[in-house]
């Protein structure tokens, strides 16, 4: 499974927003030096995380984005679906209901069905205050 630099860059930006939670707005141009992301990259992905409601935006000279939820309550998977959609994209785990063809003979079928139920765990279950709690401040850097 690869995670894509949308996801990571997606996560690494509501990382950085979670470490703001409760102090009002911060500007993309700081979340993206904070992170050392390219800001118009940043602002395509923000979109994304706007449009699924786990960002809230805020007008004015002070304005900025913050998250639309507590930390404790915005998980990793929540964060992956909303700037890529499906976790996973092997046919046989689509959330949609599209069947697979060879759904009825396929030998490889469990082991992906296991793949991402294990997946949808894990990142369904860790939440952006999850990660916080190991995080060390941030440090501008390539990578991740």
């Amino acid at each position: 499974m690869k995670i894509s630099a949308k996801e990571r860059a997606g996560l690494r930006a509501m990382v950085e927003f979670a470490r703001h939670y409760g102090k009002g707005p911060i500007s993309l141009r700081q979340v993206a030096q904070a992170e050392a992301l390219p800001l118009p990259y940043l602002e395509q992905i923000v979109l994304d995380l706007r449009r699924a409601g786990l960002l809230t935006s805020v007008r004015g000279p002070r304005g900025g984005y913050l998250l639309a939820r507590d930390p404790a309550t915005l998980s990793v998977g929540d964060i992956f679906r909303a700037v890529e959609g499906e976790l996973m994209s092997v046919n046989c785990t689509r959330t949609d209901g599209s069947p697979c063809a060879r759904e009825s003979f396929c030998a490889t079928r469990s082991i992906w069905q296991t793949v991402f139920l294990r997946v949808t765990e894990t990142l369904d279950r860790t939440f952006l205050a999850d990660l916080l709690r190991d995080a060390e401040p941030a440090i501008p850097t390539k990578g991740c």
